[in-house]
């Protein structure tokens, strides 16, 4: 009868540990990068949505200054009181606002207006017509606005994209080097041609 063998177990070197960790980050920013580019061009677009940065606390807890707001068109008519509007400030002019609407009133006189207010303003806004209505806010993504704003409109079509590939191939290729590193590791053992000891 001939003695079975253990063979003592080692532990993962230290090499193989820190690549196994580099290869986790990499996946994981680049799960990142792709949700970024996600909520910030292919659904707004995919939507006819438009993302927009929030700038001030004026819509604090809510939407705290850095928060990216996505805003979808809607006719004036489906705007409710609640709704959080994105608005021009003045009309005609780029600049926009997104704050609740807390009151819509019609008139003979002067039409439909929306009376709206930050939630963390003591006072309402002056009074919005629809030619100022850009939109209701869709979803909001906390943060995520700061990347937003340090991008210009004809960055945001290229620049994620670009950086998502660039993480896509490298976290293959830590893969694949990883994957050579296991092979050559046991091949070795194969080469000696060891067989199970049987009783």
């Amino acid at each position: 009868m001939s003695e079975t063998g253990t063979r003592p177990t080692t532990a993962l070197p230290s090499k193989g540990l820190l690549q196994y960790v580099v290869t986790g980050l990499s996946v994981g920013l680049l799960g990142l990068v792709l949700f970024v580019a996600a909520v910030v061009i292919v659904i707004p677009r995919a939507a006819g949505a438009t993302p927009v940065t929030v700038l001030t606390s004026s819509m604090e807890p809510t939407l705290p200054p850095g928060t990216l707001v996505v805003v979808k068109p809607k006719a004036v008519h489906d705007i409710h009181v609640g709704d959080v509007m994105t608005y021009q400030i003045r009309s005609g002019d780029p600049a926009v606002i997104s704050h609740r609407v807390i009151a819509i009133t019609t008139s003979t006189t002067n039409g439909m207006t929306f009376t709206t207010k930050g939630d963390n303003n003591a006072e309402a806004d002056p009074p919005v017509v629809p030619a100022q209505v850009r939109g209701v806010v869709w979803y909001s993504v906390p943060l995520i606005g700061y990347v937003n704003s340090a991008l210009d409109q004809s960055q945001r079509s290229w620049v994620l994209p670009a950086v998502g590939v660039l993480l896509i191939l490298y976290a293959a290729w830590m893969f694949l080097r990883g994957t050579a590193s296991s092979v050559r590791r046991r091949s070795p053992r194969a080469a000696d041609g060891e067989e199970p000891s049987t009783l």
